[in-house]
């Protein structure tokens, strides 16, 4: 199992984004029935959801976050030795969108970029990366950021999922401390089920095309193309339960914390009635799991760090937090991580407009 334990690697902070436009569960009773869908979003744990105008891309969400982040802290920008850009939604097929962002941000031309593609569980990912970095003495400070604009790979005809996913972007501060406590890494995958998450269409081995575009009746009277998200959420959920509980014992362990020891779990926020049951089945304290979805929803792989800048920003900003991160969903992959972080710099959320987004960077 990949994984282990970093040493001399500290976050310093964390800074999120989101478009302007809301999309409430009202919005979304006009196309599926107002009892159906609230009976829907009761589950899901979500209210309303941040989605990106036509012009606005994670990398905007992303390089807002960071260049307010880097100002907050005081950062040099000739200081940052690598940026990580982790994202389903990128710009480009090519470049990595993390060689654009070190140009708008304004970062070193020695500074390493390069992109991860990942989603639910790419911010363990991201960071486990990142503090690699760090820890080996290959980078004295790195800028992981973390977004995407989920609401563009989904059908709103799709019941599924049309209520539930967000757009959002984030920036996480890394830096190279003789004190930080041990940051603590469990990871892994199983392909196997990927299906049972995807975007089918767009990709080299299935490109687009006029039939690709297509939305068709699905099972249960969903309606979606190839180039839209599927989700299996029986089989999704299934996975879960199988892997998720001996995660988190993996993760305790690897940290040698006792549960009690443990202030806050963060987790992906795939829905809350994934998060409640996950809570009841491992028997956590249901005041120590965080769930903050009912007014952005689930902003794929920016839902830990928004959890972070969000629900715990206070907390983390006054002083330090022992934290269990445990990341689940599109591979299928799981991560899960030990931190012991705080006090942090955590910025107001930005509200980005499709007017403003040059102007924040």
């Amino acid at each position: 199992m990949a994984g282990g334990l970093l040493h001399n690697v500290a976050i310093a902070g964390v800074a999120a984004a989101v478009p302007e436009t809301i999309r409430t569960v009202e919005d979304e009773g006009r196309i599926f029935g107002d009892a159906d869908i609230r009976r829907i979003a009761k589950n899901l744990g979500v209210e309303s959801r941040r989605i990106a105008g036509e012009r606005i891309c994670a990398s905007d969400l992303c390089a807002a976050s960071a260049v307010r982040l880097l100002e907050e802290l005081g950062w040099d920008r000739a200081s940052v030795d690598a940026i990580i850009f982790v994202s389903v939604t990128p710009d480009f097929p090519m470049p990595a969108t993390a060689c654009t962002l070190q140009h708008r941000i304004g970062l070193s031309t020695s500074c390493a970029a390069f992109d991860i593609t990942h989603a639910c569980s790419g911010y363990v990912y991201g960071l486990w990366t990142a503090a690699h970095f760090v820890a080996s003495g290959h980078a004295r400070r790195v800028l992981l950021l973390a977004g995407d604009t989920a609401s563009r790979l989904i059908s709103p005809q799709d019941r599924a999922v049309a209520a539930l996913f967000g757009d959002a972007g984030t920036a996480t501060a890394l830096e190279w401390s003789g004190v930080a406590q041990p940051m603590g890494f469990d990871l892994g995958t199983d392909g196997s089920g990927a299906a049972h998450l995807m975007v089918k269409a767009g990709g080299f081995r299935n490109p687009r095309s006029a039939q690709t575009a297509v939305r068709r009746e699905r099972e249960g009277g969903n309606i979606r193309s190839e180039e839209d998200l599927y989700m299996n959420g029986t089989e999704v959920f299934g996975f879960t339960l199988r892997e998720v509980p001996s995660l988190n014992q993996r993760v305790l362990a690897r940290a040698g914390w006792e549960m009690n020891s443990v202030d806050a779990w963060v987790m992906h926020q795939a829905n809350a009635f994934i998060l409640k049951y996950l809570a009841k089945s491992m028997k956590l304290p249901a005041d120590k799991v965080i769930l903050d979805m009912a007014e952005f929803g689930n902003t794929s792989v920016a839902t830990m760090p928004m959890v972070m800048a969000g629900a715990l920003r206070a907390r983390l900003v006054e002083g330090p937090l022992r934290l269990v991160l445990l990341g689940f969903g599109t591979g299928l992959s799981w991560g899960g991580a030990s931190l012991t972080c705080g006090p942090l710099v955590i910025p107001d959320l930005i509200t980005a407009s499709e007017g403003t987004v040059d102007a924040i960077i």
